[in-house]
């Protein structure tokens, strides 16, 4: 359009825009428009990453693949290095020290391997949850994906590594009298209740891990404590008998104690169920849902925090 000035002139004027008066906010909601890598819903983000399932797979198997690829031995290491702690452990606590009592030869030796290659499970989970965000903040910043595909990931990672150990660790029950049965298949569903639990957990340190790097140094003295209170090398109502009642029963429901007694019980014919805390396997199921949950909620609150400042 076009006005006449007071000399003659022409003067160009611009038609008033609907858009006009609009705040920022009304004009992204009027063109659709969203922030960018603002938080989805939480089923919209439980759907996203079902949707990234076979990226999730993908990582945790090239995470796997590369872990040992600068070394001469590759892969093996996978069962080795837990096999040589539990001979470690064993020299320490089994020999020098007599943690063994209560429990023969052939029943202690796999109990101790048991223990070793389960919180190995839990322990590796949450470290490399720590690491998952701040570690890989190249990959969170340069593309869009649910950020529980990485801490997820890497606890899958440590599963499939677990499975590789497993062999040794069915190698030496067998080994030392315990041979295949129907209770062998316990297995299944306290490892996929450990792994449940152990996602949670990773998502909960990666979301503490990501604003908190120095985190990773302390985790180290955290687990090791862990480890000791959660009767790896030794049974705790045998060894804490002189002891008050409370401490032993705190210590048993920790859900790393009742994750590796479960698959001792499976797996160890000496290991009878006298050796269980009472509602084992609910307390299990729970820990797991309960973390698992917690885990995952906490984490998806700060998605669109990750990878930003």
């Amino acid at each position: 359009m076009s006005d006449t000035t007071h000399d003659g002139g022409l003067a160009l004027s611009t038609p008033p825009s609907a858009d006009d008066g609009l705040s920022a906010s009304q004009l992204a909601a009027k063109y659709g428009l969203d922030v960018s890598g603002a938080r989805p819903g939480l089923f919209a983000y439980i759907r996203q990453l079902w949707g990234r399932r076979h990226f999730i797979l993908a990582f945790s198997r090239a995470k796997l693949t590369a872990q040992y690829s600068q070394a001469k031995l590759g892969q093996v290491w996978q069962v080795v290095t837990p096999l040589l702690n539990a001979m470690v452990y064993f020299l320490i606590f089994g020999l020098i020290l007599n943690t063994k009592r209560g429990m023969t030869q052939d029943v202690f030796i796999p109990f101790l391997v048991t223990g070793v290659f389960v919180f190995t499970f839990t322990q590796s989970s949450v470290m490399a949850g720590v690491k998952s965000i701040s570690g890989n903040l190249g990959l969170v910043r340069a593309l869009h994906f649910p950020r529980a595909s990485l801490p997820i990931s890497f606890s899958l990672q440590q599963l499939q590594q677990l499975l590789f150990s497993m062999i040794v660790l069915l190698a030496v029950a067998m080994g030392f009298g315990s041979y295949p049965a129907l209770s062998w298949l316990l297995v299944v569903p306290a490892l996929a209740m450990q792994f449940v639990f152990n996602s949670g957990l990773a998502l909960i340190m990666a979301r503490m891990g990501s604003k908190t790097p120095d985190l990773a140094q302390l985790m180290p003295f955290i687990m090791r404590t862990w480890m000791y209170a959660s009767g790896v090398m030794f049974s705790i109502p045998v060894m804490l008998a002189d002891k008050p009642q409370w401490i032993a029963n705190v210590l048993q429901y920790n859900p790393v104690a009742i994750y590796m007694d479960l698959i001792r019980f499976a797996l160890i014919d000496g290991y009878g169920s006298e050796n269980l805390p009472s509602h084992v396997w609910a307390v299990a199921l729970a820990w797991a849902l309960v973390v698992g949950a917690v885990g995952f909620v906490y984490f998806w609150k700060a998605e669109e925090r990750y990878g930003r400042g």
